[in-house]
């Protein structure tokens, strides 16, 4: 009997509080771990599990994308179900689709957007504990607005990424970059054609900085000019960081 190998395209979430982020690393819980793990149980042979991106300890995502490749003939509408019940409750895979052999679920994707919350209130939320940066001193929007403002375009990044990940190029594109507050959460959504590691929390830290008095938005572009890391703003905490969009040439998987 002839097997098929199939490519199966996963949209899930999760909450990333109990993972050191979502690339597989030894003696580490990562997302990417523990969904390969419940694959594999499913479709009863090894698998290996492609990311739409290296999400850090700590991040979320609203939705992400994995790819693996099966033999297995388990349909598309009983697969989600399934590797459910082989999961914890924080990651929830929500639909999968059969997508071309060579799709590759970063290779394929070409923008991405994350989100970031800042819960801006003398008291805490237990709520948003582990799902938002707790920022006690007021912070003016349009202050952080202006400088995420800045961010837009296509730059070399060097000075906003912590070194990890080696890469070819600095230089990305960011399509949009908006800041808004309701009560008293604040919500960054920056969406680009790719993100070094920790770009979006050191540009999050840079536009508080700008809040906190610390530097001026119109330095912004003389600070990405030096691509000098110590010129920026700190890091944010991973807990307010989420994945909360992705694009394919074929959007129907997500």
């Amino acid at each position: 009997m002839v097997t098929h190998m199939r490519n199966i395209a996963l949209k899930l979430e999760y909450l990333g509080t109990n993972y050191h982020g979502w690339q597989i690393q030894k003696n580490a819980s990562t997302v990417a771990q523990t969904l390969q793990d419940a694959i594999a149980h499913i479709v009863q042979h090894p698998v290996n599990v492609i990311g739409a991106g290296r999400t850090d300890a700590g991040v979320h995502a609203k939705i992400y994308l994995a790819n693996f490749r099966t033999t297995s003939q388990l349909s598309c509408d009983r697969l989600p179900i399934a590797i459910n019940s082989q999961l914890p409750s924080d990651i929830v895979v929500t639909k999968a689709t059969e997508v071309p052999l060579e799709f590759h679920a970063i290779g394929s994707c070409y923008k991405k957007e994350y989100s970031y919350y800042i819960y801006n209130s003398p008291f805490k939320n237990p709520f948003w504990v582990n799902r938002a940066w707790f920022y006690a001193k007021p912070l003016n929007e349009t202050i952080l607005q202006n400088a995420a403002q800045q961010f837009i375009g296509t730059h070399d990044f060097a000075a906003v990424r912590s070194v990890g990940t080696e890469t070819k190029s600095t230089v990305r594109t960011i399509y949009s970059f908006k800041v808004t507050r309701k009560d008293n959460l604040i919500c960054f959504r920056v969406s680009a054609d790719g993100f070094l590691y920790n770009m979006v929390r050191a540009m999050i830290g840079t536009c508080v900085h700008c809040a906190e008095g610390k530097l001026d938005s119109n330095q912004i572009h003389g600070v990405l000019q030096s691509k000098d890391r110590s010129l920026a703003g700190p890091t944010a905490p991973a807990q307010g960081l989420y994945m909360t969009n992705l694009w394919y040439e074929d959007m129907t998987i997500l």
